[in-house]
């Protein structure tokens, strides 16, 4: 530990280290979080760079967040729209559909829900939940499910055609990893909300839910709306690549003239494909 003394003679970081070296005081977790930091303030920078130019243009951009309860969804939201412009984006989260939603198309509650012209929207958890988690936990019957996934690559490919981007994002995570973030949002009195009777399930059923969403990659997964997987059991570096991967789909004014690198790592984020080794089977 740092005396006042020792931090009140420091200057420049390298005195830090100097001193830190000759204390024998370990910074390595310290340094960690420094450069961590520093690399998301840089990419939140070229976000907002990337939605002035999304408004300018009257774009409509969707973002799909989906993926096991804990895999790190809404604190990657969280850090996307930190430094946005409330006025142009918004967050979706739908509860449990009402009675009269119930009877409705299901689409229909999700069309609401998407961007006007120059705004992005990020839906936490979106129109796929009937792919997996209704089937998994029996919120849906058979042929729900079924006349579900016959439409939804229809759907998308209307939203396509009228000028929608959509990227879908599959967060995915190892069953033991799930079990420590689980472990850990019941200690923590902050976040023992997130904790839910379904996420109880998660563990109990995880090969239920992974039959389901290998059946919703091959039916879904399509040129128009791929599939993207980011492993996401280091969640700061989940957070970093799933930004570079949007800002990689736009050639936004300036974007060559950016000092950090915007292409995301192949070994952490990529397209769905048949053979793929994941880390959630």
């Amino acid at each position: 530990m740092f005396t006042a003394e020792q931090l009140q003679s420091v200057q420049k970081r390298e005195d830090l280290l100097r001193i830190a070296e000759k204390e024998g005081i370990d910074l390595r977790k310290a340094l960690r979080n420094a450069r961590y930091e520093e690399e998301l303030i840089a990419i939140q920078a070229e976000l907002v760079n990337l939605q002035r130019w999304v408004t300018k243009n009257k774009m409509r951009v969707v973002v799909i967040f989906e993926g096991r309860d804990a895999a790190g969804k809404g604190g990657t939201i969280k850090r996307f729209i930190e430094h946005l412009n409330p006025r142009s984006i918004q967050v979706v989260a739908l509860t449990k559909p009402t009675e009269i939603e119930r009877g409705q198309w299901y689409f229909r509650r999700y069309i609401k829900q998407l961007p006007n012209p120059g705004e992005i929207v990020f839906f936490d958890r979106s129109w796929y939940n009937r792919a997996v988690v209704e089937p998994v936990m029996g919120f849906c019957n058979r042929q729900q499910y079924e006349r579900f996934m016959a439409q939804v690559p229809e759907f998308e490919h209307m939203l396509y055609e009228d000028g929608i981007h959509i990227i879908k994002f599959w967060f995915s995570i190892s069953k033991d990893e799930q079990k420590k973030r689980f472990d850990s949002r019941l200690e923590n009195p902050l976040k023992r909300w997130k904790f839910s009777p379904v996420d109880m399930k998660g563990q109990e059923l995880w090969d239920k839910y992974t039959f389901y969403k290998e059946q919703m990659f091959s039916r879904t997964h399509t040129t128009f709306s791929p599939w993207i997987i980011v492993k996401t059991n280091d969640k700061r570096v989940a957070r970093c690549e799933s930004m570079r991967y949007l800002l990689s789909r736009f050639d936004y004014p300036n974007k060559a003239k950016s000092k950090i690198t915007l292409l995301p790592d192949p070994n952490v984020i990529f397209r769905y494909y048949r053979n793929l080794d994941q880390i959630d089977i």
